[in-house]
């Protein structure tokens, strides 16, 4: 029997959406070095990406960074807070006009569903969030079905192990990341940076 790990804030509330906003970064500096990974990835891509999918966007760190490092991609954010999505608008300013914010919460199966095609999706510190490890093949099989052929999955989260966290139920070890890809049809798997308890994999 699986039994979801609760969360210890709601990130649909504005205060703790904030709260999160304010400290992500304090807390983990090095996050911006992932982004410029993400970066990297999208760009040396071998086909021409037009349209990037983040799952569990947040407060929009990560879309701000590509937006601004690829300027004729367009952009969908997904999250499951209304409040995240404002913090998001607010950062991004102009750039607005390249995002499409998707309220939607990844964890409910028709989460995919008229989104269409994407050369890349990405997602940052945000699979745990379906709060039991069980569900990361299902979610990756869903992206996959999104991706266009030669496209990207570019997938950071916390993991568990030296360095990472101790929940084995809610985070999975470097391992079980890559085996979650790989059961979920990506036929390659690529550990691109490793730092700080957090991980990144590119699949396709």
């Amino acid at each position: 029997m699986i039994i979801d790990v609760p969360s210890p804030i709601d990130l649909r509330l504005i205060g703790e959406a904030t709260e999160w906003e304010s400290t992500a970064l304090l807390k983990r500096p090095w996050r911006t070095e992932f982004f410029a990974e993400f970066a990297v990835a999208i760009q040396s891509s071998p086909i021409s990406v037009n349209r990037v999918l983040e799952l569990g966007s947040g407060p929009g760190f990560l879309a701000d960074y590509l937006l601004q490092a690829m300027p004729n991609v367009t952009y969908v954010a997904l999250d499951f807070s209304a409040a995240m999505h404002q913090l998001a608008s607010k950062r991004l300013g102009v750039r607005t006009s390249r995002i499409q914010f998707v309220e939607r919460s990844f964890k409910e199966r028709s989460w995919s569903q008229g989104l269409g095609l994407f050369e890349a999706i990405t997602t940052n510190q945000a699979v745990h969030e379906l709060r039991h490890k069980h569900y990361a093949p299902a979610l990756h099989s869903q992206a996959r079905e999104l991706l266009t052929v030669g496209g990207k999955y570019l997938v950071c989260d916390h993991y568990v192990g030296e360095g990472g966290m101790t929940n084995d139920q809610l985070y999975m070890t470097i391992a079980e990341q890559r085996e979650a890809l790989m059961g979920a049809g990506f036929s390659k798997v690529e550990q691109l940076l490793l730092k700080g308890g957090l991980v990144l994999h590119g699949a396709s």
